[in-house]
């Protein structure tokens, strides 16, 4: 695949630097169907064949049946299925009904928090009951900056999601291989490999706090070059921050 070189560098230096996979791991990749999560897959299947400790990997996407509010319909992953299938990856769905709480019970004018909250427990559960001890998630370089700059400007406090976090209250670890890869890099591999990338179908999207944070940085970019560059090194000397956000999971 065209890219797989360089995606390959950024994950292995990132799990090297963090020593984020251990031999006899048993990994499961929160597959959204958005392009980072698809991207971290076929990396991290890649890696596999090459790596010194050895670890098994599986996919578990979290539907959240924004397909019809209505009546919860499931959503097609019949593409992201047969993309797992061919890098020798087990795929699982994890059925749910958060769209429905979210949306239609709720009815949450502010619903990302909640959402986030929700789909990483369905995840963790998930994985917990498959017998995976680590969950990898396809947070990138800029998820990281978005996020650190959210928590500052709205919350009060310099800090973003760590490489690894380990959750006492399920014994699972979460890792996030993907943060050195910026998503100009990510979304240009998951075109040229023709990643099955899912639009997303949430009511929300789109309309958040993180789009306008988002573009905030970039237009700080333009005019101060490498900001994200030292945000990120800043983050880094911290020590990432005590806590591990939910912002933006």
């Amino acid at each position: 695949m065209e890219g797989q070189k360089r995606m390959l560098s950024f994950v292995r230096r990132c799990v090297d630097d963090h020593s984020l996979i251990d031999d006899g791991d048993k990994i499961a990749v929160g597959v959204s169907g958005g392009k980072d999560s698809l991207t971290l897959c076929v990396t991290l299947a890649a890696l596999r064949r090459f790596y010194p400790k050895r670890f098994t990997l599986g996919a578990v996407a979290v539907d959240m049946r924004f397909g019809d509010l209505e009546n919860g319909s499931e959503t097609d992953y019949s593409k992201i299925e047969a993309m797992c299938r061919e890098i020798d990856v087990p795929f699982t769905v994890a059925p749910s009904q958060i769209a429905k709480i979210i949306f239609d019970v709720r009815k949450e004018e502010n619903p990302c928090s909640l959402c986030s909250v929700m789909r990483k427990g369905a995840l963790n559960d998930a994985a917990k009951s498959m017998g995976y001890n680590k969950v990898a998630l396809g947070h990138n370089f800029d998820d990281l900056i978005e996020t650190a700059m959210m928590n500052l400007m709205i919350q009060g406090h310099f800090d973003a999601f760590e490489p690894s976090a380990y959750l006492s209250r399920t014994g699972l670890t979460v890792i996030r291989p993907l943060l050195y890869a910026p998503e100009k890099d990510v979304a240009y591999f998951a075109s040229k490999a023709g990643l099955p990338v899912m639009s997303s179908k949430c009511p929300a999207n789109g309309n958040t706090e993180r789009e306008y944070i988002k573009q905030l940085i970039y237009e700080q970019n333009k005019r101060y070059d490498g900001v994200s560059h030292r945000i990120f090194l800043a983050l880094k000397k911290s020590g990432w921050g005590s806590r591990d956000k939910t912002s933006g999971e």
